[in-house]
């Protein structure tokens, strides 16, 4: 429905508020499914602890994602209930913000997650470069001329449609890849 997407569209903390109340809340949820998340994934791989969370978030929310998000949630209603507007109460908002700043220090932001990140745009942009010089390898467009737009951005739209590891196969397969410089922890041996 429009407030759903309205709420799917203007989810990022940067964007603008959401126009309807259910876009408010698609996107509330969103930011605080996604702080909890990728908490929980990046103490299960090891990057973080959980005593390593700001007391201020671990007093008020907890260390475990179903408390997380139970506090969270309990603090929309909350200020919903009092306020009559979609929210969070302000000591949620501040907790909140506080796990924000904290996975970007510790887990987004660090050198490892920095050097992945350039090891995934390296090699997308090399199959982009790669698939545009060579349209013909690419399905149902092989009439572009190489270099064109249109082979670029039917390159884009091909790699941008690849799972992680058929991105990374086709990088070893067509560019030599070099398996040292592929993202960490994709397996291309399947």
């Amino acid at each position: 429905c429009a407030e759903t997407l309205d709420g799917v569209r203007n989810h990022s903390w940067s964007r603008p508020a959401p126009g309807t109340p259910e876009g408010e809340v698609v996107s509330w949820a969103d930011r605080i499914a996604y702080v909890c998340h990728d908490f929980e994934d990046a103490v299960a791989t090891g990057v973080v602890t959980p005593e390593m969370l700001p007391a201020l978030v671990r007093d008020r929310c907890g260390v475990v994602r179903r408390e997380q998000l139970g506090a969270f949630v309990y603090g929309m209603i909350d200020a919903a209930k009092h306020a009559g507007r979609i929210g969070m109460v302000a000591p949620l908002a501040e907790a909140l913000a506080a796990f924000r700043r904290f996975n970007y220090d510790n887990i987004y932001l660090r050198p490892a997650s920095t050097a992945q990140a350039t090891a995934v745009i390296n090699l997308l942009r090399a199959l982009v470069e790669h698939y545009a010089g060579e349209p013909r390898l690419l399905p149902d467009t092989n009439d572009f001329p190489a270099g064109s737009d249109d082979a670029l951005h039917a390159a884009v739209t091909y790699v941008g449609g690849m799972t992680d590891r058929f991105a990374c196969r086709q990088a070893v397969a067509l560019l030599d890849w070099p398996l040292d410089q592929l993202p960490r922890g994709i397996d291309t041996s399947v």
